[in-house]
């Protein structure tokens, strides 16, 4: 196929840089989970887009920062790292509205960014993402400036993913650094992950909002069991918490918080596998999860990943 072009591009940045955010406006429907809490993204996602004159495969992926405390951290800043290996061009997505506000956190996050990209040699675009919450594209220069000292020569692009605004521009771009290659995915797949996950990734964004301070970080949820029946899609999800006093805050009073959770959930299955489905919801205590590194293995293999 003359002229085609395939490739993957590793979306790379730091927490709530708007990365998931940009994938679902690429692709033009919800693939990735959004919530307004930082690291939301735990596992490596791949978006697929394809058009007429490419197949471009994003792997989104975790907020990466400096870890510390939990093994969890450590495992969801190796998680970005690893995309780079698998990819022909690393996107940097960065928050300009934040930046512009306070450049010492721009900084800390270039610091971080900065030795494991040029260590991938990986050519590099970077996205300044979030401009429509900037006070004037003024407000870009002097982040543009310091870009092109870190990654001289690499593409800077503003857009905005929430509005959707730049991101043709974005894919130009893109495109440019993509070598030649036929599609290797048919045309109305979206992702290489499994329904399992994707229905464990919804269930723990419900949870995420509407759970508050750093209980979202101490849940986990497995999907135990998908049964497919005449009458569509069963599903049994685990939600596991790290203490037993993080079960009733779960559950909530008279089981509101956790019906909450399912009903949402439900309803964003049904419109991901395109039928009615059951789901049934449990909270189980498992102490120390995010330390347990044999644990998180298991639940990525019941849910597919």
């Amino acid at each position: 196929m003359s002229g085609h072009k395939f490739g993957y591009v590793a979306l790379i940045g730091p927490p709530n840089a708007g990365k998931s955010t940009l994938l679902n406006a690429l692709l033009g429907q919800k693939l990735a989970i959004v919530t307004p809490k930082p690291q939301t993204t735990r596992n490596q996602l791949t978006g697929i887009l394809t058009r007429p004159d490419a197949q471009i495969v994003f792997l989104d992926t975790p907020g990466v920062h400096v870890p510390r405390g939990s093994r969890l951290n450590s495992r969801l800043v190796e998680s970005a790292w690893r995309a780079l290996a698998q990819a022909q061009l690393a996107v940097v997505v960065l928050d300009a509205a934040k930046y512009s506000r306070k450049p010492e956190i721009f900084e800390a996050d270039l610091k971080i960014l900065a030795r494991p990209i040029e260590r991938s040699g990986l050519p590099v675009l970077v996205l300044l993402n979030k401009m429509d919450a900037l006070p004037g594209r003024q407000a870009l220069l002097p982040l543009m400036a310091r870009l092109g000292e870190v990654w001289p020569g690499a593409p800077v692009v503003p857009v905005s993913a929430l509005k959707q605004q730049g991101l043709e521009s974005l894919v130009g771009e893109i495109l440019a650094f993509l070598p030649e290659g036929a599609p290797q995915f048919d045309e109305d797949q979206l992702s290489t992950a499994p329904l399992r996950f994707l229905a464990a990734e919804i269930i723990r964004e419900k949870l995420f909002l509407a759970l508050s301070q750093e209980l979202p970080y101490n849940t986990a949820v497995g999907i135990e069991q998908w049964r497919e029946t005449s009458a569509g899609a069963r599903v049994s999800a685990v939600i596991y918490v790290s203490q037993n006093r993080h079960k009733g805050m779960v559950i909530g009073k008279g089981g509101a918080l956790l019906k909450q959770v399912g009903t949402q959930a439900r309803q964003e299955i049904m419109e991901l596998i395109g039928q009615p489905a059951h789901l049934d919801l449990w909270v189980k205590v498992r102490e120390g999860w995010t330390e347990d590194v044999r644990f998180m293995n298991e639940l990525d293999d019941e849910s597919g990943v």
